[in-house]
């Protein structure tokens, strides 16, 4: 997979962009809360960028062999870190949070991959949304 530069609107958006296929799917009510939320000129990227950005990373992912079962079967701890680490900023660390936890719950149903892209978010970067951890696992949960 390959290395955006440091803080770049590309690795955030593509942050974002995981959190759009980690569960094998991406439904219009996620582009639709993204799109609401202006995320592409939220992330610094050129408007129309964020499809390119998923489509890259969705080719990434299959040329490395991801080709069968959820995108997030094949993303190990290891590779999250490593995304995690090309967002130093603080403002922008919160940007791709709030983006992710949109896209998240714009569908009703949160999938165990979307939740631990966002952990992984929360835990390399020390940061917390403003509900209580447990808000993230809702009572119905959709498996990838």
């Amino acid at each position: 997979m390959r290395s955006y530069p440091h803080n770049s609107p590309e690795a955030a958006a593509r942050i974002v962009a995981l959190v759009l296929i980690s569960d094998g799917q991406m439904c219009s009510s996620e582009i639709d809360a993204l799109k609401q939320l202006g995320a592409e000129r939220e992330l610094g990227l050129d408007p129309h960028l964020l499809p390119h950005i998923v489509h890259t990373l969705c080719e990434e992912l299959m040329a490395a062999g991801y080709a069968t079962g959820s995108p997030m079967d094949k993303v190990d701890d290891g590779r999250l870190a490593s995304l995690m680490a090309e967002i130093s900023d603080p403002a922008l660390r919160r940007k791709v949070l709030r983006l992710s936890l949109a896209a998240m719950r714009a569908d009703g149903h949160l999938a165990d991959g979307e939740v631990r892209v966002v952990e992984a978010a929360r835990q390399h970067w020390k940061l917390v949304d403003d509900e209580e951890p447990s808000a993230v696992k809702p009572a119905r949960r959709r498996a990838d």
